[in-house]
């Protein structure tokens, strides 16, 4: 077992999925695994999420150190912040590229699947 922060993990896989669980994180952090980005940025490579739900995984995100938050002063706002992977979060790339991979294995055995553009 496992304790982060008062909350208990059963196993390794739950440890994990505290950090990329949920339907965000992992998209958040594969579009971010080889770029930094702005808000704005990551926005637009994932137009069907809310910008609250975005702000808020970003928050996790950056609260689990595995991005880092960089704000650059302006001459006049909106202030401009810039996400990254951190060393720690970098240690998921492999794991990121898995999941990819079996999305797309994924596609040849679900016939539910439709690619749409």
């Amino acid at each position: 077992m496992f304790k982060v922060e008062d909350k208990i993990y059963p196993c390794c896989t739950s440890l994990t999925m505290k950090y990329i669980g949920g339907k965000w994180k992992t998209v958040i952090l594969i579009h971010l695994k080889n770029n930094t980005l702005r808000y704005n940025e990551i926005k637009k490579t994932i137009p069907t999420i809310s910008e609250r739900t975005l702000s808020l995984q970003l928050k996790q995100l950056e609260e689990d150190g595995l991005i880092n938050r960089k704000v650059i002063a302006t001459d006049k706002p909106p202030l401009k912040v810039e996400y990254s992977m951190t060393d720690f979060g970098k240690t998921l790339i492999p794991l990121l590229d898995m999941i990819s991979s079996w999305g797309e294995e994924a596609i040849k055995w679900d016939d539910k699947i439709e690619v749409v553009k």
